[in-house]
């Protein structure tokens, strides 16, 4: 419901607050496409139609930016969404959490391994990385091992109890296996500091378990209590990304991204860092 943005969410979608100049769910769609899906499934709500219209195509705006000669911004347009990508929308009709949210796509997907990325969790692969984005990495991590891989970080102890934490054995590298994964615990009791943060690719048998998992932490249909099940039956690991996560459900991760995304923006990058460079005097006052 982006609760933590109101009044800017209370009828625009937390997902399409802009970076700069793109919404959060296009740069989501693009780090997955870099990776190589050509399918894309939202699972939205009654109140997140400006997603579709997002991905949609706009034959009014198109038709006037070509009428006007403005063909960069049209080919801007036209390339939200690149030719043999296909989007499909699902409906969640209740906000029953993320588990529940990934079950609504069952039909779509099928029998098939499966992405998912949360928008909230913008992670920039080419900071400190090789350049390729996360899931980019994670699909390579599934190509070498078959199995399900979870996208994960460390963070402070005293914040385990935001998210999914994982207890895993090392591997290789910056593969683990995991051991145990449990919902937000305290930081008293947690395993570990090494936390889930919107990346996973998942069997499909995790459909199934989903099915039969009962409403956990804050009510919901958590999928960290699909995949404790799923790892009685199959290897799961936890692949710890290059690069750097902004943390955009929050409104200082979503402003620190983007001063930072700003500042690597092609035609905003130089006048942006003189503007920060003329008020750093005030603000070390």
């Amino acid at each position: 419901m982006g609760t933590r943005f109101l009044p800017a969410t209370k009828a625009n979608p937390k997902e399409m607050l802009p970076i700069v100049d793109k919404p959060l769910i296009q740069y989501a769609a693009e780090e997955a496409i870099a990776a190589g899906m050509t399918e894309l499934i939202f699972v939205t709500s009654s109140s997140k139609r400006a997603i579709e219209d997002h991905f949609d195509k706009n034959y009014e705006m198109e038709t006037e930016l070509e009428k006007r000669g403005k063909h960069e911004l049209l080919s801007i347009v036209r390339s939200v969404v690149p030719a043999g990508v296909s989007c499909i929308y699902v409906r969640q009709p209740e906000a029953l959490g993320l588990g529940h949210a990934v079950l609504c796509a069952k039909s779509v997907v099928g029998n098939e391994a499966f992405a998912v990325i949360l928008a909230d969790d913008l992670i920039d692969g080419g900071i400190d990385g090789d350049g390729a984005n996360c899931l980019t990495q994670m699909a390579a991590v599934y190509e070498n091992h078959g199995c399900s891989i979870l996208g994960v970080e460390e963070v402070p102890q005293a914040e385990t109890d935001k998210y999914g934490i994982v207890k895993a054995s090392s591997l290789i590298d910056r593969v683990s296996k995991v051991d145990t994964i449990v919902e937000k615990p305290t930081p008293d009791v947690a395993s570990s500091n090494l936390a889930v943060v919107g990346r996973y690719i998942l069997t499909p048998r995790i459909f199934e378990l989903l099915e039969h998992t009962g409403r956990g932490a804050g009510g919901e249909i958590q999928l960290t209590d699909a995949i404790a099940r799923l790892l009685l039956e199959e290897r799961v690991l936890a692949y710890r990304f290059l690069g750097k996560r902004h943390d955009c459900g929050s409104k200082l991760g979503y402003l620190q991204a983007t001063v930072e995304y700003a500042l690597r923006h092609p035609q905003l990058k130089d006048e942006f860092r003189e503007y920060l460079q003329s008020i750093l005097p005030s603000l070390k006052g």
